[in-house]
């Protein structure tokens, strides 16, 4: 067989000799995906599928762990009962309507302390963060209410207003002040003085300097704020209801411990758990639809 030239006449490729088929022989070619298309679609999907099972990973071996040391007889049932008795626990309560009415009763709590403490710190936040005459005047004497434990004030809400819904709302309230209010300022100071000095000299006012540059500028911060206040909105919720109340979670903890139901405390806890994630993850999608325009906050690409 005659020797291939390792270039052809004017610079042009060698041509390879054609086998029987037609096809030339010796070209490399690129490899092509292995396995069938069912298959390539199911490797394009395990990326997607880990990053969606990955946060649940650590909780399930909790579970497992938790299930397997109350069959084995390591973890007695009166230190932590097994997970098939907290859910019995929980399916008898729903069968009632209690477990029902004590969910209602502590989500209007939150909902209602959360809205009021939230919207004075947003409005105190913006004023302080944007007047220099308000700074002076609000910030140290609210520092000062700040280093106050708002739960040390127990005792005086219930001097105050009893056992009632007031004392409740109002240290949740307290709870979710603070939080939002210092990042709100933190996140308005925060502004480049660049933008806000650029928009000033395309003619855009005060109102119009807030809601098109402060505010879009603030926001991450202000949202973490927000994730933060909720947290410490339902711990605050806990110490009210288990102190002072006729009705909800905690009330349903605290009388079940004096009940000696160890179940019912175990079955508490997990609901305060699951209202904490509902809430975050509320917040994230707050955040993924406020910040949408934010790479850090964008979803990631496939």
């Amino acid at each position: 067989m005659p020797e291939q030239p390792l270039l052809a006449k004017d610079g042009e490729p060698p041509s390879w000799p054609a086998d029987a088929t037609g096809q030339e022989t010796g070209r490399a070619t690129a490899p092509r995906p292995a396995g069938p298309p069912a298959t390539r679609r199911i490797a394009r999907l395990l990326p997607p599928l880990g990053r969606a099972l990955a946060p649940w990973a650590v909780p399930l071996l909790v579970l497992v762990v938790w299930q397997v040391t109350a069959q084995t007889g390591a973890l007695s049932p009166s230190v932590l009962p097994a997970p098939e008795a907290v859910l019995r626990a929980g399916s008898d309560l729903a069968a009632t309507g209690e477990l029902q009415r004590y969910i209602l009763t502590s989500l209007r709590r939150i909902a209602q302390g959360f809205a009021l403490g939230a919207a004075t710190g947003l409005v105190l936040g913006f004023v302080v963060g944007m007047s220099k005459p308000a700074e002076l005047l609000l910030d140290r004497s609210l520092q000062m209410v700040r280093t106050i434990p708002h739960l040390a004030l127990v005792p005086l809400m219930i001097a105050w207003f009893g056992i009632g819904e007031e004392p409740k709302i109002l240290l949740v309230a307290l709870g979710t002040f603070f939080p939002i209010y210092l990042n709100t300022v933190t996140g308005i100071r925060g502004v480049d003085p660049k933008l806000l000095q650029l928009g000033r000299s395309y003619g855009l006012g005060r109102w119009s300097l807030i809601r098109d540059i402060a505010v879009p500028g603030a926001m991450p911060t202000i949202l973490a704020g927000i994730r933060y206040s909720l947290g410490v909105a339902w711990m605050t919720l806990v110490i009210a209801e288990t102190i002072s109340a006729d009705d909800g979670i905690g009330y349903l903890a605290q009388d079940a411990r004096q009940m000696l139901r160890t179940d019912q405390i175990v079955l508490a806890i997990v609901l305060y758990a699951l209202a904490g994630l509902l809430a975050d993850l509320l917040t994230r999608l707050i955040e993924r639809r406020v910040l949408r325009w934010h790479p850090n906050y964008r979803r990631p690409s496939r």
